[in-house]
């Protein structure tokens, strides 16, 4: 299963690189750029993550606010964010559920390993609905930025 444009939100509640517990209900009324990423401390997800830092002024200039998931521990994503400057929360999806809600998770990654977010990205308005949706298969692309911020200007 994986969420389509038009639909509402699946809602969550996650624990954050600071050890708290961040809801996607606590956005309500603003815009959110909903980021999965496989794992902390690898290329492409430093390189996404640290070009959505250098950005970030762009998209509160748009009323968005941007999480990012994966199922990365607190204490790894804790490290990330500040080894490398991350002015956003990152959200432990430890159990795996959000990314399964979201249909953005492999069950078998690379190495063998099982259980990983893919990387995707999702917009969600101001109520909740989802308007731009993409999850990617290959770990090593990024998602498509440019759509993104269109599609949050066309929201605002």
């Amino acid at each position: 299963m994986s969420v389509q444009v038009g639909d509402k939100a699946p809602v969550f509640t996650l624990v954050s690189s600071e050890k708290e517990s961040i809801s996607l209900d606590q956005y309500k009324g603003k815009n959110v750029v909903l980021l999965f990423f496989p794992m902390a401390f690898t290329g492409v997800c430093t390189t996404e993550l640290c070009g959505m830092r250098d950005n970030i002024a762009s998209y509160q200039g748009l009323d968005a606010e941007i999480l990012a998931i994966s199922v990365d521990s607190p204490f790894t994503l804790d490290k990330f964010k500040s080894d490398q400057n991350l002015n956003f929360p990152l959200l432990s999806d430890f159990n795996k559920e959000v990314s399964q809600n979201y249909g953005a998770y492999y069950e078998e990654f690379v190495l063998g390993l099982k259980g990983v977010s893919k990387r995707a990205a999702f917009v969600i308005d101001k109520e909740g609905t989802v308007r731009y949706a993409e999850v990617l298969d290959n770990a090593g692309e990024l998602p498509n930025f440019a759509a993104v911020k269109e599609t949050l200007q066309e929201s605002n």
